[in-house]
């Protein structure tokens, strides 16, 4: 990919920089042979969420998915396709923002058994089935990893909005 430079006294920089920012992340979904899900716990808040994080200035969202999977897990490869663009609100707890979700594949037992945790990021990992995640997660990420699932069996990608699906 190429990138083109833009004068940092251009007129349009000046503009680009005045328009308004979104927050944005990316996530991966990977399955089992069961078709479970993996899910991380993190240290620094409640529940379990997908892989992924942050997407820096500059970076694809492709690129963090990747990078953010072998830094929470320690797992370098290739991703499919992607699952789910979500729009999530403001609260008061955050911005708004848009969270990219794409198909990290299935993980054989060979796979699973090599991933190692960030100790000050993640406290543990686990596959859970769709009946489990509502129990796990807050609703958001349950609705959000389920139409992930969808989309990845129907083979499409789904546009969510705070985690729903828009028909």
């Amino acid at each position: 990919m190429t990138t083109v430079d833009i004068a940092a006294d251009s007129p349009a920089l000046e503009w680009q920089r005045g328009l308004p920012r979104k927050r944005m992340a990316a996530a991966v979904v990977l399955v089992d042979d069961d078709d479970r899900v993996l899910i991380a716990r993190p240290t620094y808040r409640p529940g379990w969420d997908l892989p992924g994080g942050v997407v820096e200035q500059d970076e694809s969202p492709h690129a963090a998915a990747r990078r953010e999977l072998f830094e929470e897990l320690s797992l370098d490869r290739p991703l499919g396709g992607l699952l789910a663009v979500d729009w999530v609100p403001p609260t008061r707890e955050r911005t708004e923002g848009l969270i990219v979700v794409f198909d990290g594949g299935r993980l054989t037992p060979i796979d699973a058994a090599a991933i190692q945790l960030p100790a000050e990021e993640l406290a543990a990992w686990t596959f859970a089935t769709l009946d489990q995640l509502p129990g796990l997660m807050v609703p958001l990420l349950a609705r959000r990893v389920a139409a992930c699932l969808v989309a990845r069996a129907a083979g499409e990608t789904a546009y969510l909005e705070d985690g729903t699906p828009l028909r």
